[in-house]
Formats: structure tokens, sequence, C-alpha cells
């Protein structure tokens, strides 16, 4: 069955396959791309493609690939998801999945998998190697998601996966009171601390340490008095969008604005970075100073280290902007101004901020009807004691 849709405000082609096999199951596959990855554009592009994928969807139904090893199946889902998948997210199926993986794992017949395999996986095999609650949740979800594809492919009749649950702690938020951030920035200029004007920024726009590392001169407008921030560079995806996709607007504060003057007088800075696709990018127009520790993700170590030193709560680079939001909401800032400076799509996300700087409770204690005693000369009784 062909069946047109819109995309973007262009007309394309889904296929969508009727097929029942040897066992009376019924599948009904759809295919949006082409075997190169694109979207069909005509009807009779999608005829031909029709026939061609119906032939190879019942050669996999029917056994050619149901003795499929893990690893077999795992190469072939990576080659799959590099068309529409950005680079970081290949890499979390591919290297982050390998790197944890038991040797033998990969051997195992696809079909061979049990819900026991996996648990003993995710909740044996796991934490004896050093993983963390966090990662057992990401490999159990990273794993379930490689099974459905090989369920909706019709290659095992169940998802191995399905049922298991990991259960997270809430991760601790750390941020620094008012004193502890007038400490740390004036210790760290006193000292010429090279993360200085890093701190200095995150504390007064709340930004993520990708935005800040893609953070251009040509996004800022001091005469306005704004930062448009677009988008952010990661080690992973190199130069792209921000994490919302969304363009968003930061005021410049008067402290700032004298930051950012500082910068304009040292900067600007160039480097070469990974862009958009993959190309290589020169950018010397970035606000921020360069180094080594920064493009490797030292900046939380360094971060937390500088405040022991200086005998402040260690937090780490992220919790920064974490300070940033609990103190404009203390503030008394709007939650959807704080949504809109910072990046949040939910509310839920900064209502965690509203907790922990106990804004949504301020206050409450003023409404106790009762007080302490009124202690007066009048009331006051003398004791003594008799020889």
């Amino acid at each position: 069955m062909i069946k047109k849709y819109i995309y973007k405000k262009k007309s394309y082609y889904l296929i969508q396959l009727s097929y029942t096999d040897s066992k009376g199951k019924r599948h009904q596959p759809k295919f949006r791309f082409d075997k190169s990855g694109q979207r069909i554009s005509s009807e009779r592009t999608a005829r031909l493609l029709e026939f061609d994928l119906l032939n190879e969807y019942i050669d996999k139904t029917e056994g050619k690939l149901n003795n499929l090893t893990f690893t077999e199946w795992h190469t072939q889902f990576l080659d799959d998801i590099k068309l529409t998948y950005k680079h970081g997210t290949v890499m979390q199926y591919d290297g982050d999945l390998k790197k944890w993986l038991p040797l033998g794992f990969g051997d195992k017949k696809l079909k061979d998998f049990t819900k026991g395999d996996i648990h003993k996986l995710i909740f044996e095999v796991l934490p004896k190697n050093g993983a963390t609650p966090n990662l057992q949740k990401k490999t159990r979800r990273t794993l379930a998601r490689i099974f459905e594809a090989a369920l909706e492919e019709g290659l095992i009749n169940r998802n191995p996966c399905k049922g298991i649950k990991v259960k997270v702690p809430p991760p601790e938020k750390l941020v620094l009171n008012h004193n502890e951030v007038i400490k740390l920035l004036s210790q760290a200029r006193q000292v010429n601390h090279h993360f200085y004007y890093h701190w200095c920024l995150v504390l007064f726009t709340g930004l993520r340490n990708g935005e800040l590392y893609g953070l251009r001169w040509r996004d800022i407008d001091l005469v306005s008095g704004i930062i448009t921030v677009k988008n952010q560079w990661t080690n992973k995806d190199g130069y792209h969008s921000t994490k919302s996709n969304r363009n968003r607007i930061v005021p410049i504060s008067e402290d700032l604005q004298t930051v950012l003057l500082e910068l304009k007088n040292l900067g600007p800075f160039a480097e070469n970075l990974t862009g958009l696709n993959g190309s290589k990018q020169f950018f010397d127009d970035l606000v921020l100073p360069r180094m080594s520790e920064w493009k490797h993700g030292e900046q939380a170590k360094i971060t937390k280290r500088f405040c022991k030193a200086i005998g402040i709560t260690e937090v780490k680079f992220h919790d920064l902007r974490a300070t940033f939001i609990t103190n404009v909401l203390t503030q008394g800032v709007s939650l959807p101004q704080v949504m809109s400076i910072v990046g949040h799509s939910r509310t839920s996300t900064t209502d965690e901020y509203l907790r922990l700087a106990g804004v949504n409770v301020k206050g409450a204690t003023e409404k106790v009807s009762y007080s302490i005693p009124d202690i007066t000369t009048e009331n006051v009784f003398s004791i003594g004691f008799k020889k």
C-alpha cells in the first residue's frame, strides 16, 4: 500500500507492506525512506521499491536472518540508524554499549536471549564491573531499543528487556549561596584563574557548557543588551543547534556587560571545531578563552577542586548553572521568564529548582499563630538560695 503524506510542506510517499508469515503472524512494516536514507518523493519510485522491500522482508521473516547473533544484528541496526540519528546518539548505541557488554554476549543468537539474561547483565554483571545505577538504566534502555527494532523486523517474538526497570536515586543538586559565589569569583580573580571568565558567564547567564563553548561574538549585541543563544558545541556532535532546537534570548546585566567588555579586549578567540555534518570549521569570533582542559571535559573537576581549595561547597561546573537558576528564582523572577532564559521546555524541570531554592515555601513559617514570650523586667523572677 502506498500512502501520501506531507512533511515540511512537501509531498512524500510511505510504503506499508502487508504480509502473513508461515506461522500465521501478520506483518505490516512501514517505510518512509529509500535505501539511501532519502524520503521517497514520487509515487513511481514508491511502487518500484514496494516489490523489492516486500521480497527482502519475506526473506528476513522466513528464516534467512533468523539465526543472527546479537553482534550481527547490532551492526545492521547501527547502519540503519546512521541515516537518521545524530553522531552522538549512534555512538551511544555503538562504542558506549560495547564498552560494558561482557565477552560472549554478542555471540549469542538474537532469538535465544531471555529476560533472565538481560536481568543478570543489568543487576549482576554491570555493578560487578563498576557500573552506576545511571549506567545500568542507560544500558537497559539502549538494549531495549535494539531488541525492539529486531522485534519490528520480525527477527524475534518478544523483547527480552520488557518489564525490567532500573531505579535510580535522584541526583543531589548542589548550588552556591550568595556569599559563596562572591568568594568564588573574587578568589578566582585574585589568582587570575584561567576559568574565571567561564565561571562568570555561567553564573550571570545560566548557559549550558556546550552553549558557552560555542558562544560567538555575532550572538552578542552589547548595544541592545541581549545574547541570542542559537548553537552549542559538543565532542560528540560538533557545532549544532541548542538542546531544545530553539533560539532564546538572555538579557545582559550590568555585571555581565562589564565581563563581556573585558573579554572583548582579550579576544576574540579562535579554534578549529567540528562543524555540522562532521566537517571541520574555523571559528575566529569565539567569546571565551580556549584551553585543552575545557575541550576534554575537565571543567567539572577543575571547578570542584578550586571550590574545595577556597573552602566553599564543592560544586561542579554544571552546578553553577543551577546556582544561577535558583538565585534568580529567589530574587522573584517569574517561572516563565526563567524557563525562557535557561531554555527549559518543561515546567517540571524548573520546578525542581524552585524546591531547591525554597521559593515555594518561602514565608510559610511566618503564618504560625503563636510567638515567643515577650521577656521584660516586669515578668522576670528572682530566685535566691539560702546558705
